[in-house]
């Protein structure tokens, strides 16, 4: 039998429409799927979609990745099971369940890829994210599709929305500084891309890995006055008023006076 080419040349959206059975995508993913995952074309990885439902995003990665990628499903129906006859490996679990991803980790191990594209429920992003972040391997990422959802009634409470979480992960990456508290630092997570309804975790642990100090390098110094709080240096009472601008029936009354003036002159 002869074996089957692969045309690596092609974008995710041409294997998308050329997967033969049903998948369902937003058109804005193509270009973000191309920009984060090309890198990986054709190289030994393990990739893992949360999420399969009717199968066709199984066949449209194998294709954009090309025959050395490892390609694994996940999903809460056990009919998803059939999609093992095409040379897929399928899981059945509960992405919200912490018990379901320690044993899928331990079967596993370490993953390249990782795109949820799953229920798309506040819990179910916030619990994969935070399971499964230490399986990826180092240069590799996580992905989470569908993150519209935060702006959406029906999947949770928007307090603990997805994109608050990821917005609380930014600000522990940016503790890293020396300057800030350290304590409150993420060290799993090397940088966070944001793109619309997408979110993507990537890792680099010899970056992650540098303490943060400030440097100076061996130039000649000209003491260069620093001109950041030229604004600021102003007298000490009328930086106590300043407040003043900020109230808004007299920040209305100021520019009524203005126009006025200015309709005069």
């Amino acid at each position: 039998m002869q074996k089957k080419i692969i045309d690596m040349t092609k974008k995710s959206l041409e294997n998308f429409l050329d997967s033969p059975y049903k998948s369902r995508k937003h058109s804005t993913y193509f270009p973000v799927y191309d920009y984060l995952f090309a890198p990986y074309k054709n190289k030994n990885i393990t990739f893992v979609e949360i999420g399969i439902l009717g199968g066709g995003s199984l066949f449209m990665w194998r294709e954009f990745f090309g025959p050395k990628a490892r390609i694994i499903g996940i999903d809460l129906n056990p009919e998803s099971k059939m999609w093992e006859e095409h040379g897929f490996e399928i899981y059945i679990g509960n992405q919200a369940n912490e018990d379901f991803w320690i044993e899928f980790a331990n079967q596993v191990g370490e993953i390249d890829l990782i795109l949820d594209d799953g229920g798309h429920t506040y819990e179910q992003q916030v619990t994969s994210v935070s399971m499964l972040i230490e399986s990826v391997r180092d240069g590799g990422m996580m992905v989470v599709e569908d993150t519209h959802t935060s702006y959406m009634k029906g999947f949770g409470s928007k307090k603990y929305s997805f994109i608050n979480f990821s917005k609380l992960l930014i600000d522990r990456i940016n503790h890293r500084c020396s300057k800030l508290n350290q304590n409150l630092s993420e060290k799993r997570i090397w940088s966070i891309e944001f793109f619309e309804s997408i979110v993507a975790f990537k890792k680099n642990n010899s970056a992650v890995s540098i303490a943060s100090e400030e440097l100076f390098n061996n130039g000649i110094d000209v003491h260069a006055k620093d001109f950041r709080y030229r604004d600021y240096e102003t007298k000490s009472w009328i930086r106590k008023v300043q407040f003043l601008k900020y109230i808004p029936s007299l920040y209305f009354f100021r520019a009524k006076f203005k126009r006025f003036f200015k309709v005069k002159k």
